[in-house]
């Protein structure tokens, strides 16, 4: 196809014909100053906001290198004055009283996270628990002086737990236990190496128990981020006073888990999601439907279930009578349903038109509207809906993302991510007319840095397909000049990049400062644009979005300012699957990085957690016999041999996501064929590692992907 019927310039979207004005370019260490605000929660008055900080600090331990740590603080939402810290030690899972007087907060003691209040105008926290299993998820009951939380536990701690598990019960769910249908406990029998069978088996129960000694699987859904899990999981709810040494009390109990708990505004009962099978393994059971328990009695009662269908997401408007809830279908490309429930007509269906994946559900205080966030067009704009008409109306740009939001009687408040600031806070209207910045956790030294604006572009791909993507021009841009271009990938495949991605602020902003144009878009297959875009790399991981990504880089080509000599490309996760595709495909590069990417699509389906991507996007699994030549077919490894541009591959020690055996089979096939590859691996990395990793680890990564490409980009 000719390069003028693949493009289709319908418009350009200028977002800042210049660079910011500050004289100082961004930084590698930059990174360690950029803060990351979560947890939004508005008091019920509206007069204040709690929120997260998380902030990268040098370790007390090592001061060369650098930590974590996460506080809430709270502002006045009326921005008469500055944000003040709630408390010194680290703190997160803000959460008000009902007459806005106290704050919940959970904090580490001794490696375990506990429950803990304090005044909301300051105060000594007073810690509320000291569970063996840990806390979360804190909420206060509309009325009294109730709190909610969460604990995680294993099935092995479970059995042994004297409030959970009072009666000493065993699943009656089959645990796969090849030759035992159920839970056999063998602690009856004293463990003898040499003794009988049932000796025998209670020693290597014993052994098991000692993770030192061996880690026995029976489950399907073993692997976690880092290392394998042979125990089964499960989240339970408790309830408690806010005094020190009070005593906690089951709110669910079973062998099953539950989560998305919230007090019905009665004070009353409690809504929650579970998916609850008597008969089937956990790992089994695709569904989970919304139940309602009783605070007085502790009655469970099912209120909605769909055949089939996985509920969540639900949120209760404040007047109670309403319930929004999504419904979505596991091993299925899919974006999760909107549904309202009526409590006075539970008959009645409504829906809500949108054909995005919406999140941060909130009811508006008279219950009249439904806020939410949602990925869309390479932003995460507010919506909001009224439930009158059921229209969606957005209420900010595509230019920017929300990542939390929250409603009060007059105001709303969100954490907003924009090129010119990473997170700050803002309140607005309940229109989001007017909206003013509350905080500066970012503002103050990124008004000093001279940052690179996108230029949002289109092109009509061979589908028909109205792909998006964005150019950046080199911060120092000299029109006179020949400049090198960075073709970044996102992963996912259902990622979706925008000038409102916070997690790639940095890196475009310095590799711009570096003297690199940046383009990026969203293929075929990326959120933020309906079903059908979403399914548009359907047993098509390479070629189609190929095509899609290319056309972004040729679009920059054409503008005259870019060297197509001097162009590199990287990108992570499933963008370090199509990055390797690319360079197994053509030759146009001059140098390419593939970080944590799938490689080999049935070595993936055994090592990686996400494995459910193969029979989702391929139709099966690698035993079929259809299946066989797609996976071939879509594998970058099967071209291999045709890679010769320079290549450096990277993936973290411990990433089981995508699994380190990808990495380690495409370094290994290079060297054989004696190609230009450089492979690293960085000690106790997940695949989390650009985004929440060790600090020294990020900054690595970053540095040896520019001092690779300029080995090549600076002859």
């Amino acid at each position: 196809m000719k390069k003028a019927l693949l493009f289709a310039l319908l418009f350009t979207q200028v977002y800042c014909a210049f660079a910011q004005q500050g004289a100082e370019l961004v930084q590698v260490t930059d990174l360690t100053r950029i803060k990351q605000i979560s947890g939004l929660s508005l008091s019920h008055d509206g007069k204040k906001v709690a929120f997260t900080v998380n902030a990268i600090v040098p370790d007390k331990k090592n001061p060369q290198d650098y930590t974590y740590k996460t506080q809430v603080w709270v502002a006045p939402t009326d921005h008469s004055s500055a944000p003040r810290l709630l408390t010194d030690s680290a703190a997160s899972q803000a959460a008000w009283s009902a007459d806005d007087q106290w704050i919940a907060f959970i904090s580490s003691i001794k490696g375990k996270p506990q429950l803990f209040v304090v005044g909301a105008f300051g105060g000594k926290p007073v810690q509320i628990t000291n569970s063996q299993y840990g806390v979360s998820a804190p909420q206060w009951a509309p009325k009294g002086r109730q709190l909610l939380y969460s604990s995680n536990l294993s099935l092995t701690e479970l059995l042994k737990d004297s409030l959970l598990n009072a009666s000493k019960q065993v699943p009656a769910w089959n645990t796969e236990k090849p030759g035992f249908n159920r839970y056999t406990k063998y602690n009856h029998v004293k463990p003898y190496a040499n003794g009988n069978i049932e000796a025998i088996r209670s020693y290597l129960a014993q052994d098991e128990a000692d993770r030192k000694v061996v880690k026995v699987f029976n489950k399907l859904n073993f692997e976690g981020e880092a290392s394998t899990e042979p125990d089964y999981r499960f989240t339970h709810y408790f309830i408690t006073q806010p005094v020190a040494g009070a005593v906690s009390r089951p709110l669910t109990s079973g062998f099953y888990s539950f989560g998305n708990a919230q007090f019905m505004p009665d004070g009353q009962s409690v809504v929650l999601t579970s998916a609850m099978d008597p008969v089937n393994n956990p790992d089994r059971v695709m569904q989970s439907a919304i139940y309602s328990i009783s605070l007085k009695d502790g009655n469970l009662t099912q209120l909605i279930s769909r055949a089939g269908l996985s509920l969540a997401n639900a949120a209760v408007s404040a007047n109670g009578r309403y319930m929004v809830y999504t419904v979505s279908k596991g091993l299925e490309i899919n974006i999760p349903a909107i549904y309202i429930h009526d409590f006075k007509e539970p008959a009645k269906s409504i829906t809500i038109p949108l054909d995005r994946n919406a999140s941060n559900f909130t009811w508006s205080a008279d219950s009249k509207h439904l806020y939410f966030t949602a990925q869309s067009n390479g932003g995460i704009p507010i919506y909001r809906v009224s439930i009158a008409t059921l229209k969606p109306e957005r209420l900010s740009t595509f230019d920017a993302g929300m990542s939390a939001l929250d409603v009060g009687k007059n105001l709303l408040a969100y954490v907003k991510t924009e090129v010119a600031n990473p997170y700050e806070i803002y309140t607005s209207d309940l229109a989001n007319k007017q909206p003013k910045r509350l905080t500066s956790f970012n503002y103050g030294w990124v008004k000093n840095k001279k940052l690179s604006f996108p230029e949002k572009k289109y092109y009509t791909n061979s589908k028909g397909m109205q792909v998006e993507y964005w150019i950046m021009k080199p911060t120092n841009f000299d029109p006179a000049k020949k400049h090198p271009v960075m073709l970044q990938i996102h992963g996912g495949p259902t990622a979706m990049w925008g000038p409102g991605e916070a997690s790639m602020w940095h890196e475009y902003q310095y590799f711009c400062a570096q003297g690199y144009g940046i383009v990026y878009s969203n293929p075929r297959g990326s959120g933020g644009y309906g079903i059908n875009f979403l399914k548009g790399n359907y047993q098509d991981w390479g070629a189609g979005p190929s095509e899609d990504v290319l056309a972004a880089l040729d679009g920059t080509l054409a503008q005259g300012w870019a060297d197509p000599s001097k162009t590199v490309v990287t990108g992570g996760s499933y963008a370090g699957y199509l990055t390797a595709w690319l360079v197994g495909h053509t030759n146009r590069f001059t140098a390419a990085s593939a970080q944590r990417g799938v490689y080999d699509l049935n070595t993936f389906f055994g090592e990686g957690n996400a494995w459910r991507l193969v029979p989702m996007y391929f139709g099966g699994y690698p035993w079929d016999e259809q299946v066989k030549p797609i996976l071939a077919r879509e594998s970058p490894f099967t071209y291999v041999n045709r890679i010769s541009t320079p290549f450096l591959i990277l993936h973290g020690e411990t990433d089981l996501r995508t699994g380190i055996v990808q990495g380690e089979m495409m370094y290994k096939a290079l060297k054989v064929l004696n190609r230009p590859v450089e492979y690293v691996q960085h000690p106790g990395a997940t695949h989390e590692l650009t985004r929440s990793g060790n600090i020294k680890q990020r900054i690595d990564q970053m540095l040896r992907i520019y001092e690779f490409f300029g080995r090549y980009v600076e002859k």
